[in-house]
C-alpha cells in the first residue's frame, strides 16, 4: 500500500470516529431531552421511600401523554430555589381539594391512605391547611412528614405541570434490596 493510500485510510478512520462520536452525543442529548434523565436524592424529604444518594431514572415520555397521576413520585424544578430540583410525591391533581386536618391528609374529603410513609406520622401545615388544585397544576408532598423535613406544596403551593421534569419509577443505585421499581 502506498504512503498516500495509507494516509487516506487513516483520515477516513478518523472521520468515521468523529462521526460516531457526534452521533453518540446527539443520541444521548435526544434521550436526555425527550425520553428520560437520571437524578439522585439529596436529603431525607422522601424517606423512607427514597434515601440520601439513591439514583433514579426520571421518565419524560409519560408527560407527553398525560400529567402525573396521584401517587407518582416526580422530579420538579424547585419553585423556591432556581437551578435546583426536588423529588416529591403527587397527592393531588387538577380539581382536587386537599385538606390537612389533625395531621391527616384528605383528598376530596376522603382520608388518603399513605402506606408509603413511616408509621403514624403527623403531617404538619405551615400557614394554610386547605388547597384547591388549579387546572394544569399538581399538589406534592414529601413522604417524610416530620416537621420541617420537606419543602413541598404545604410550603410553596401547587406546582405547574410545566415545572415537572419527569416521573421517577425506577431506582438503579444502590444495587441492594431497594433496587428496582419505586412504589
Amino acid at each position: 500500500m502506498s504512503e498516500n493510500n495509507h494516509r487516506k485510510k487513516e483520515k477516513n478512520e478518523a472521520v468515521e470516529w468523529v462521526k460516531s462520536i457526534v452521533a453518540a452525543i446527539a443520541i444521548a442529548l435526544i434521550i436526555k431531552t425527550f425520553i428520560f434523565n437520571t437524578t439522585y436524592v439529596l436529603g431525607n424529604s422522601m424517606y423512607p421511600t427514597l434515601h440520601e444518594q439513591d439514583r433514579l431514572f426520571a421518565l419524560k415520555v409519560p408527560l407527553y401523554f398525560h400529567g402525573p397521576q396521584r401517587g407518582d413520585v416526580i422530579v420538579l424544578e424547585a419553585p423556591d430555589s432556581p437551578g435546583k430540583d426536588y423529588i416529591k410525591r403527587v397527592v393531588g391533581i387538577s380539581g382536587d381539594k386537599i385538606e390537612i386536618h389533625e395531621g391527616k391528609v384528605y383528598v376530596n374529603d376522603i382520608l388518603l391512605v399513605e402506606d408509603y410513609i413511616q408509621g403514624e406520622q403527623y403531617t404538619h401545615t405551615y400557614q394554610e391547611n386547605i388547597w384547591i388544585v388549579p387546572e394544569g397544576d399538581v399538589f406534592v408532598l414529601g413522604d417524610n412528614r416530620a416537621e420541617g423535613a420537606s419543602k413541598d406544596s404545604r410550603y410553596f403551593g401547587t406546582i405547574s405541570l410545566d415545572k415537572v421534569k419527569g416521573i421517577t419509577q425506577f431506582r438503579y443505585y444502590p444495587i441492594d434490596d431497594r433496587f428496582g421499581r419505586i412504589e
